[in-house]
């Protein structure tokens, strides 16, 4: 497993070996010894799974008072994939981190608890998996406006998003409840 640590502290992008021939490839995204090796410890409680179109963005989201950490990976398609540090104590608070993952490059990304996630679809479709550390609590379920000014991430947009309504009404940063 090949690790890139990233701007933001915890944030890391991963690269599992991959082993291929004529028939396909084998890859192991996740081995409880191979990430504690690399102190990632996580204890999964929870698989999730979204398919999305192109141009669809979803985010930026997280928990309040049932912080999760995520394990990111597509398994179709392809995603700009968005970190924001919500953690007031970090020298990175309100900072983002973008890289793209896909089928093709097989990346994952470990996003520890305190952080808002997100992504925008760049492929006709793409399904996104991901790990979580905590179960969903929809009470604690946040988020923050995507195009947050003050944040700035560089979305690589070919015209405007498609989003939910409840992505499209989350305050800003200043306005948003963030980690202590």
């Amino acid at each position: 497993m090949n690790v890139t640590e990233t701007a933001l502290p915890g944030v890391k992008r991963l690269e599992p070996r991959v082993f291929e021939d004529a028939r396909g490839f084998l890859l192991e995204s996740w081995n409880r010894r191979t990430f504690a090796a690399l102190g990632l410890v996580a204890d999964f409680v929870q698989d999730n799974h979204s398919r999305s179109r192109r141009g669809v963005l979803r985010g930026l989201h997280y928990q309040l008072h049932a912080p999760q950490g995520k394990l990111v990976r597509v398994v179709n398609g392809a995603v700009f994939d968005v970190v924001v540090d919500l953690r007031q104590s970090s020298p990175t608070f309100g900072q983002w981190t973008g890289t793209e993952l896909s089928a093709e490059n097989h990346r994952m990304i470990w996003i520890p608890p305190g952080c808002a996630h997100g992504f925008l679809v760049l492929s006709e479709t793409a399904d996104v998996f991901y790990k979580a550390t905590a179960h969903y609590a929809p009470q604690w379920d946040r988020g923050i406006r995507w195009d947050d000014p003050a944040i700035g991430v560089r979305w690589p947009l070919a015209g405007p998003p498609v989003l939910s309504d409840k992505d499209r009404a989350w305050p800003v940063l200043r306005d948003a409840e963030v980690y202590a």
